[in-house]
């Protein structure tokens, strides 16, 4: 999946002669902090709530002094990098250009946490495997040999460590629920087994993160 894939045609940008009462009002209808600024094609900028209240609000857009840089997703930018740039900027929304730096649209956090909750087989039945191991040790061709030497299959994975840690943790999705031969086969081969789900647990727990998480956005 890439950036042009995922681009929402429901929220309008700005354009220079809204005011900040305006840009207000568009942002509590799509429940966003952000909106681009945007001159026919041309992607002008970004504007936040911080920028508009600091300024005076009945005034054009096009006359404030703006706090952040512009921001912005290529069509042909995979979704990790469109999340690692939201992330990095902490926005709501992305604008997304074309190679000639046309604007084409923009990408919501909603829409990002839509896509990968029905994505990377969630909805799947099976459990959940968190296994620690050093760096140098972690092999994922290694992990699926024996999680496969079980009967089982890796639906999904997930890799998180800290830059200064020796150590990764790898959580794996997998496609049964009974998975103490599963355990018991990465034990002898020295993974840490840190923590496991059922189906029920993670799916509920899920759930209700998805859950709060929809309500904060809609907020």
């Amino acid at each position: 999946m890439i950036a042009k894939e995922l681009i929402s045609h429901e929220v309008s940008p700005l354009m220079t002669s809204d005011t900040g009462e305006e840009a207000i009002t568009m942002m509590s209808i799509y429940h966003v902090k952000h909106l681009p600024i945007v001159n026919n094609e041309q992607l002008l900028g970004m504007v936040s709530e911080d920028d508009i209240y600091s300024e005076n609000i009945e005034e054009a857009i096009g006359s404030y002094q703006l706090t952040m840089r512009r921001p912005y997703a290529k069509e042909t930018d995979h979704l990790f990098e469109v999340m690692s740039k939201m992330a990095e900027y902490k926005l709501t929304v992305i604008p997304v250009v074309d190679e000639e730096d046309h604007y084409k649209g923009l990408i919501t956090m909603e829409d990002l946490v839509h896509f990968y909750a029905s994505s990377f087989s969630f909805t799947e039945s099976g459990s959940i495997i968190v296994i620690e191991t050093t760096r140098s040790n972690y092999s994922l061709a290694e992990i699926s040999r024996i999680v496969e030497g079980e009967n089982a299959a890796i639906l999904s994975t997930f890799l998180t460590s800290e830059p200064t840690s020796q150590t990764v943790q790898v959580t794996l999705k997998l496609n049964k629920q009974e998975v103490q031969a599963v355990i018991a086969s990465l034990s002898r081969f020295e993974y840490t087994v840190r923590a496991t789900f059922s189906e029920v647990e993670y799916i509920d727990d899920l759930k209700e993160r998805y859950d709060s998480l929809m309500s904060y956005l809609n907020v």
